[in-house]
């Protein structure tokens, strides 16, 4: 009953968010992001402990600021979610573009398959969408839902022109088969993981379990490896789809030595973007609640 009562609530705040025009659904999200950050204490004391450890240069009021624009920023996110069964290449011309599309498209075009290297930076959730939206369509790595009613109706919109969803239980078997086919594959890199999952690199100084399949994959395909992020230009008031070069892998014969170089160069890549847009990342989420052995938590 508690599910089915969830769902309805979800598909109501899709509906009244998907109708309205763009610009009010944005102002109404944006309110709904600042209010949840408002009213969720645990995710406030979680955003201002990752501000402090990943900016400790950063005043108190400016790491307060990116937590209100993160806030605001989750909330546009939401909004454009539910506008994007409306999208067609034509309406989405004056606020969504490209920038590096040719590092993808030559990647694409060499055949072993494309993994692009992302995280729950920008739109994350508008990033796939606008690229199959654009005919380009991919598979995204997931976690299911809990619910799995709200599960069904997120990836209904995902994948309406073309994309798949993965699921991160046949992760492995999955990406396997959607490189050998020469596909394109998502992959959200930024989150915390366990051993033997996760292995520990750095991230903004602090030594981060991070998941280490995309590494294995990609050594063991010869895919290539983009970084690919739909950020929010203040400037020209758009998103911008940004796909960098393809990242070099490193391959000494060693396959432990590398996955962990590699995984270590991904997430060096991130950072280095989350830098750039530090108002944009997820910083609510627990990233470095996994500690290596001996370390004491980061989170009380």
């Amino acid at each position: 009953m508690r599910k089915r009562l969830e769902y309805i609530l979800a598909w109501g705040l899709f509906r009244l968010l998907g109708i309205l025009p763009r610009a009010l659904a944005r102002g109404a999200g944006s309110a709904i992001g600042r209010g949840a950050l408002l009213l969720t204490p645990r995710l406030r004391r979680v955003g201002r402990r990752n501000l402090a450890l990943a900016f400790p240069e950063k005043s108190v009021e400016e790491r307060e600021r990116l937590l209100r624009l993160l806030s605001r920023n989750l909330g546009w996110l939401l909004a454009e979610f539910c506008q994007m069964p409306r999208y067609t290449p034509e309406s989405t011309e004056a606020f969504l573009g490209y920038d590096g599309l040719e590092h993808y498209l030559a990647a694409r075009a060499a055949g072993r398959g494309v993994l692009i290297l992302t995280a729950h930076l920008g739109a994350w959730e508008l990033s796939s969408f606008y690229h199959s939206l654009m005919g380009h369509p991919m598979s995204i790595v997931i976690r299911r839902l809990d619910n799995p009613l709200i599960d069904g109706l997120v990836n209904r919109v995902r994948c309406l022109h073309g994309n798949r969803v993965l699921h991160k239980d046949d992760f492995a078997r999955g990406l396997l088969s959607s490189m050998r086919r020469g596909e394109t594959v998502g992959i959200l890199m930024d989150t915390n993981m366990t051993p033997p999952q996760g292995v520990f690199v750095d991230f903004f100084g602090l030594a981060a379990c991070t998941g280490s399949g995309l590494a294995r994959v990609a050594m063991k395909t010869g895919a290539a490896v983009l970084p690919g992020f739909l950020l929010w230009d203040e400037a020209s008031r758009r998103y911008v789809l940004r796909f960098g070069a393809q990242i070099p892998l490193a391959a000494t014969g060693d396959v432990e030595a590398d996955v962990l170089a590699n995984t270590a160069a991904f997430t060096k890549e991130i950072e280095g973007y989350v830098r750039q847009y530090p108002d944009q990342w997820l910083w609510v989420h627990r990233r470095w609640k996994t500690r290596p052995p001996g370390e004491p938590p980061v989170y009380t």
